[in-house]
């Protein structure tokens, strides 16, 4: 056997044992040993802070989760819990870095914070569990002052509700059938609870099962295309609509109350 035949297999052997070596140190939910121990540990801090109810470190350490451990089997579930954290936090009363203690002023109406902090007088009045419009000047309420923007991604039938860059929730939408929902960047022009439904030669009332729109309207600048409910939640995840972008109605109404007229909304293929 001469040296090059020798040489190879050396080689080849030495390339075996690396791959051995390497097999046994990963295993099947792709972490490392050192990789799992830092996973418990972050695990074991999130339960420590929901227990105490902290829920914004909670969910910044699931956020940690998601960015330091990508390859985790683990991911999509530690994504959920930090999108549920997000709700929770959004709707309660707890001020976060993308919101303020606000006090009213003599002449303040909810409509008039809102505009002022380009939110929703919803949005206010659910976060801070108002039971009526009626604010009395001195109070401090919770304002969501973050800009929202809207992502949906027809090849997934997906929509993403975003905060600046950070993803709050994700959505299972229905989008147009045979690819029709239009591609590109458009504004919430308007917004419609329980809409009527204006068809083609006729009017369809909002109580009736046949308005395909369900419980909320919110139109795009482009005419005759939005977001609304439906009638056929058990369609969404797919692409049967005549265009517009279909949510279940309770996801419809969670996503009216959030996001302002003059919110952007890009689709993509």
């Amino acid at each position: 056997m001469n040296k090059k035949v020798i040489g190879i297999i050396v080689i080849a052997v030495f390339i075996i044992i690396v791959i051995f070596v390497v097999l046994n140190k990963i295993k099947p939910n792709g972490l490392s040993p050192a990789g799992r121990a830092s996973v418990s540990a972050l695990l074991a801090q999130a339960r420590e802070a929901g227990i105490k109810g902290n829920f914004l470190e909670e969910k910044n350490i699931y956020q940690r989760l998601v960015s330091d451990f990508p390859g985790s089997s683990e991911v999509s579930d530690w994504q959920k819990k930090s999108e549920n954290l997000n709700m929770i936090l959004l709707f309660s009363s707890t001020v976060t870095p993308k919101s303020i203690s606000y006090e009213v002023k003599p002449g303040d109406t909810l409509n008039k914070i809102a505009k002022n902090f380009k939110t929703t007088p919803e949005l206010i009045s659910k976060s801070n569990n108002l039971s009526s419009d009626k604010i009395i000047p001195g109070r401090k309420l919770k304002v969501w002052t973050a800009g929202f923007s809207v992502f949906v991604d027809k090849s997934q039938n997906t929509l993403m509700l975003k905060s600046d860059d950070e993803i709050i929730k994700t959505y299972i939408v229905s989008t147009g059938a045979g690819n029709s929902t239009p591609v590109g960047t458009f504004k919430i022009l308007n917004k419609l609870p329980n809409p009527t439904w204006f068809k083609a030669g006729a009017v369809v009332p909002p109580e009736s099962p046949e308005n395909v729109l369900g419980t909320r309207w919110m139109g795009f600048d482009l005419a005759g295309y939005g977001i609304h409910g439906t009638v056929e939640p058990q369609n969404l995840g797919k692409q049967v609509t005549q265009g517009c972008v279909r949510m279940a109605n309770p996801d419809v109404e969670e996503l009216y109350t959030i996001i302002p007229v003059g919110t952007e909304v890009t689709v993509v293929d």
